[in-house]
């Protein structure tokens, strides 16, 4: 199996208990969708090796606790800590038609609701505090947070994003690019009053 022919449903947190039992966190919106996996992908060495699944019991949000059928003792579980767990693509829920993932929208053009053709869809963030997405805009890198009042729809016949920008974002992006310049523009402005 290729990476790119697949998604990153989460990663091995820990092991528990002796018998080779790890503690999963699946890092998507409805982990109870995933619950009756047979089996993953795990990334080993940059490959993707697929692991057959004994037992998965959920055990909070978006945490289970998974024992694999070849691993049984607690320094096999040891060697899958941080370890990212895969699935293929095509094993994604199907989404409304105006929905998206993040990695089908890549190269996309944004459009905004009030400016009209932006930039293009770079690749998406995802931090702790908040989900970035990355835009070429004006051949600078434009981060937007991803917010459904920001991202409104894709459009994806005619590979578009379709925006709502909050008032302002944009200059953001088109100011000097430091306070000093702008001083000195504002001093030039009285100057001449």
């Amino acid at each position: 199996m290729n990476i790119d022919d697949c998604f990153q449903l989460g990663f091995i947190v820990k092991t528990h208990g002796t018998k080779g039992q790890v503690v999963a966190f699946f890092d998507v919106d409805y982990p109870e969708d995933y619950e009756d996996l047979e089996s993953v992908f795990l990334e080993q060495k940059g490959r993707l090796i697929p692991f057959f699944i004994d037992t998965l019991e959920p055990v909070q949000k978006g945490r289970c606790i998974i024992k694999f059928e070849d691993v049984k003792t607690i320094e096999q579980a040891e060697a899958l800590r941080n370890t990212a767990i895969y699935l293929p693509l095509d094993e994604l829920p199907e989404l409304e038609e105006d929905q998206f993932y993040f990695h089908e929208v890549i190269g996309y053009q944004v459009v905004d609701q009030q400016h009209g053709p932006l930039g293009t869809v770079k690749e998406f963030y995802d931090l702790p505090q908040q989900q970035l997405m990355v835009m070429d805009y004006l051949n600078q890198e434009m981060l937007v947070p991803v917010m459904n009042e920001i991202l409104l729809r894709a459009d994806h016949e005619a590979r578009q994003l379709h925006v709502s920008f909050p008032e302002g974002l944009l200059e953001v992006y088109t100011q000097p690019a430091s306070p000093d310049e702008a001083d000195d523009r504002d001093d030039d402005t009285e100057e001449e009053n």
